[in-house]
């Protein structure tokens, strides 16, 4: 399967809510940084941007990626290297979504994505079948703390369906959100074909 060069990802640390319910800013952390990117990276992501307001945050993640780009870390591990090379940090939302039309002279579709099961979204096989037109750019979002705000996800293109277990509890981590999403768009699946 050839990867398509429309597909971004953001995750977003602002404007996100926090337990109670308030917008926040969150801090990003190492892990996702590196899990995220290896998934995007695997599964044909053009760029993988982190979006945060603070400038320290932004800093931190520049040091991370320093340390893997060019660093030490380049030498003691290339794949991770190769990984966070689609990496690009910026200060908001807007910002990417310009960028992307910028670079690419094409619109840019957003598709947020949420883990409320109210939300009736657009299911994986659609969202799949539009990405795969190649018409548009898709930029999905993701949130940390307790979920996107829900002016982001208002103004936004698509929703897409919430990951649904057997079960009522309703809890991934980013990280894993992002890889059952990323392979249910564009993981290979030859055994659906028969």
């Amino acid at each position: 399967m050839k990867p398509v060069n429309n597909f971004y990802l953001a995750l977003l640390h602002y404007p996100v809510y926090d337990k109670n319910g308030a917008i926040v800013t969150t801090s990003v952390t190492n892990m996702d940084l590196h899990d995220i990117s290896r998934s995007a990276k695997t599964f044909g992501v053009e760029n993988f941007f982190i979006i945060t307001p603070l400038a320290s945050q932004r800093n931190f993640v520049q040091r991370i990626l320093y340390h893997w780009q060019k660093g030490y870390g380049a030498i003691y591990n290339p794949l991770r290297k190769e990984a966070l090379d689609i990496v690009k940090i910026r200060d908001s939302l807007d910002g990417v979504i310009d960028e992307i039309r910028s670079n690419t002279q094409r619109n840019v579709s957003v598709v947020a994505t949420s883990a409320s099961r109210q939300l009736k979204g657009t299911t994986y096989k659609d969202c799949s079948a539009l990405l795969a037109e190649g018409k548009t750019n898709f930029l999905f979002l993701f949130g940390t703390g307790w979920g996107i705000s829900e002016d982001v996800i208002i103004k936004s293109d698509i929703i897409l369906e919430p990951i649904s277990g057997p079960t009522s509890y309703n809890h991934l981590s980013v990280r894993s959100a992002v890889a059952i999403v990323l392979d249910r768009l564009a993981g290979q699946r030859p055994y659906l074909l028969t």
